[in-house]
């Protein structure tokens, strides 16, 4: 994972959100004069940038992944007939992509400058594990991430048995992961659901902790928890996971490396991140 990226209608809220409840560290938006970038690590952050007049109930802009070789990986999806792929861009941080997946969401691809993956003194987590968000359709959206670019399956399970509501592949190289956040038929989360505030909860991001009990204390000893939050509790997926939520709810969920029950509906078909 690089980044996610979301939209703020309130700079400052997110500001204390991101530096003060998050622990991260602002710095300046090479991209975009009007973004503002929150560092976990070096490579990875949340970008956030000035909510545009008429986004529609997604607050979500776009997703970015790492690559180490981000000219060739342009060539490469160029020559699998993925269109729409844009210029290769040149930054003081990196070189950088973007393209839409299937279902419209724009994923940049990133070859960072920096090789330095130092945690940041002081943030909850200096790791974002994976990121998910909404899926209308699985078989378009699995033609993209699995069959063009590599991403490996590694864990489903749903609210209760016979769905199917979150569908996990890893990244080709590493123990991040991609959840689909599913909708529709199929899911436990009906077409009709998906407002502004369901939509927050779908496109999110997930900071790995190696202890839950440690960082929700850490939250709370230090008045650092989000006014909306909620947990910890045990996820399906058998790791113990605790939800905060920026000003525009957009969530960020902290959640254990590895699993410490069984989880629901699938067993892990890779191995989970340890740090």
């Amino acid at each position: 994972m690089s980044h996610l990226a979301v939209y703020s209608t309130d700079r400052a809220a997110s500001e204390h959100f991101y530096t003060v409840i998050l622990g991260a560290k602002k710095g300046a938006d090479p991209e975009t004069t009007a973004g503002v970038r929150y560092y976990f690590s070096p490579q990875q952050f949340v970008e956030v940038l000035p909510a545009p007049a008429h986004h529609g109930k997604s607050m979500l802009a776009h997703v970015a992944y790492n690559t180490a070789d981000v000219a060739g990986l342009r060539a490469y999806l160029l020559a699998r007939g993925v269109t729409g792929t844009s210029e290769l861009h040149h930054g003081e941080d990196g070189k950088w992509f973007s393209v839409n997946d299937p279902e419209g969401n724009e994923v940049q691809f990133v070859q960072p400058a920096t090789s330095d993956t130092t945690a940041v003194a002081g943030a909850i987590s200096g790791r974002i594990i994976h990121v998910g968000y909404l899926v209308h359709d699985r078989a378009k959206e699995d033609a993209f991430y699995r069959d063009i670019l590599g991403f490996r399956p590694y864990w489903h399970g749903a609210m209760k048995e016979g769905a199917v509501d979150w569908i996990s592949q890893q990244v080709p190289d590493g123990t991040d992961w991609l959840e689909y956040m599913m909708v529709g038929p199929g899911s436990t989360v009906p077409l009709d659901h998906v407002d502004a505030h369901q939509l927050g909860v779908l496109n999110h991001l997930s900071l790995g902790v190696p202890n839950m009990e440690a960082a929700v204390t850490t939250l709370i000893d230090q008045d650092r928890l989000s006014p909306r939050h909620d947990g910890p509790q045990m996820g399906r997926d058998g790791k113990w996971q605790a939800n905060l939520y920026d000003p525009d709810g957009t969530r960020v969920e902290l959640m254990e490396f590895q699993p410490v029950a069984k989880p629901c509906c699938s067993p892990f078909t890779a191995e989970s991140p340890t740090r």
